[in-house]
């Protein structure tokens, strides 16, 4: 059963259960707007890119050495030997393989580490969405809903609660 089918399935219970549509008190969360502009979101990115700026460039500056070394193999291969002209095309081969292999190892550990800021985000905005919860007495509080009125989107307090604390 879909969660859709299911969230349904329990709001038609409800009035069965004693309680109206109207005395239900519902709340939406937009998840993907508390990664974006929450100031724990926005210090994570800022120690991820910190933690991994030098290696990004480090990677960049490889590529380019790469690229001119390409170039330069390009203008000077007619005036080589055969030897020569293997010789440094296999050393092309092997420095573009070796960058290809650093730059596959950044992006796991990037995403890596970026995964376990992303974690730390969301773990702390639901504790804030548990502590709205029981504090306002809301029956529901749904995240990432396909469609939510503005009456009932309370995504602004989370973010809002999320930057007050310390």
């Amino acid at each position: 059963m879909s969660l859709r089918a299911l969230t349904l399935a329990a709001l038609t219970a409800l009035p069965l259960a004693g309680v109206s549509a109207q005395d239900l008190k519902i709340g939406f969360v937009n998840s993907e707007r508390v990664v974006r502009e929450s100031n724990l979101a926005k210090l994570a990115q800022a120690k991820l890119e910190a933690e991994f700026g030098r290696r990004e460039k480090d990677l960049k500056d490889a590529a380019a050495r790469l690229q001119a070394a390409g170039e330069k193999f390009e203008k000077d291969a007619p005036l080589l030997s055969e030897a020569q002209r293997t010789s440094r095309q296999r050393e092309l081969v092997e420095t573009e393989r070796d960058l290809q292999r650093k730059r596959r190892e950044f992006q796991e550990d990037a995403q890596a580490r970026r995964n376990e800021e992303l974690q730390v985000v969301v773990e702390r905005a639901n504790k804030v969405i548990k502590q709205i919860f029981e504090a306002e007495k809301f029956d529901l509080i749904l995240q990432d809903a396909i469609h939510a009125s503005n009456r009932v989107d309370i995504t602004k307090r989370v973010i809002d609660a999320l930057n007050a604390q310390k």
